[in-house]
């Protein structure tokens, strides 16, 4: 074998958002701030439910988990980020950037089909109400561990291109694909179910009951999708 100079990859220069000093500060408290309402606003959800009796319930119980992971997704990369502003090095380690890439791919890949899963109990709750006894908290245990499982796999496979110089590029897109396209799927036909069924609900009163039952998933969706499409466009 010929003899050369090769190198190991032990850290990488993060550029931030900008090289300007007077800003990292600012920057530094505005991000600080998202983050902390992030954070509280997350936590104070789990503990309510937590605390609630009259909340236990398939609906809040994914909503609480649905939670957690958008608390985790955010503390994966926020904090190193909010170090940065303050720090004259910024850099990372190899083995750090592959946590944070790691931990927040399978958090995201969670989080997908969490709204998944909440849409399929929308579902079941409106249109066939009477089979709502099956979701009980043991069935939707099994549910959470099995989207949280999903995630696993997923991010694994991401990071096993990392050192890679050959990358299948159909082979790589083909797991990204899945976890956007076959839980929107689902929630488009769930909510396509969901809003024939309401709209057969004679009494206004009704629908609008109905309805609200689902807009704060909705709007979750809408968040989350809606962020996916800015990025890939």
């Amino acid at each position: 074998m010929a003899e050369g100079n090769y190198f190991t990859i032990k850290e990488f220069i993060l550029t931030g958002l900008t090289e300007k000093t007077g800003l990292q500060l600012p920057l530094f408290f505005f991000f600080l701030g998202i983050y902390v309402v992030t954070v509280l606003g997350n936590l104070g959800m789990v503990v309510v439910i937590l605390f609630s009796p009259h909340l236990h319930h398939p609906m809040y119980f994914f909503l609480s988990h649905l939670s957690s992971v958008d608390l985790c997704q955010s503390s994966v990369i926020t904090p190193k980020m909010l170090e940065n502003f303050v720090m004259d090095k910024i850099v990372i380690s190899y083995a750090g950037c592959m946590a944070q890439f790691y931990l927040f791919d399978v958090f995201a890949v969670s989080e997908c089909h969490m709204l998944a899963a909440m849409a399929h109990d929308r579902y079941v709750d409106i249109c066939n109400h009477l089979l709502y006894v099956t979701m009980s908290y043991k069935v939707c245990s099994w549910m959470v561990v099995g989207l949280y499982s999903v995630g696993l796999p997923c991010a694994i496979d991401e990071t096993l291109f990392c050192k890679a110089n050959d990358i299948n590029h159909y082979f790589s897109l083909s797991f990204s694909s899945f976890n956007i396209i076959f839980p929107a799927l689902i929630i488009l036909v769930s909510y396509f179910f969901i809003i024939a069924s309401i709209l057969g609900i004679p009494s206004t009163e009704g629908r609008s009951k109905a309805f609200s039952t689902c807009s704060s998933h909705i709007l979750a969706v809408a968040l989350f999708f809606g962020s996916l499409a800015f990025m890939y466009h």
